[in-house]
């Protein structure tokens, strides 16, 4: 298991697509290839982009389908960081 506290990578506000992307690449890819859980901590965050969240896990969704909906697991999200992540993985679902 593996765990992002995403204050720390990204800041109180999410929204640097690079650093999505180099998260994604660098953790939840080969976490979630490994069949092992990754969780996402926004503890402290106060929002996100739609294209931070879309770069962090988007095409792990699109690869790995029902390994990622069963391993990444969010933590401490805000309302607003929730309903972007639904977006993203309703949007990945219509792929």
């Amino acid at each position: 298991m593996k765990k992002i506290i995403m204050e720390k990578e990204a800041g109180r506000f999410c929204e640097n697509k690079d650093i999505a992307k180099k998260l994604r690449e660098e953790i939840i890819e080969p976490t979630i290839r490994e069949k092992e859980p990754v969780i996402i901590d926004f503890g402290n965050v106060s929002g996100a982009t739609q294209s931070f969240i879309h770069a962090l896990v988007s095409n792990v969704i699109r690869e790995y389908r029902d390994q990622a909906f069963d391993n990444l697991l969010y933590k401490n999200a805000c309302l607003e960081i929730q309903k972007i992540i639904s977006i993203v993985y309703n949007y990945m679902q219509l792929d």
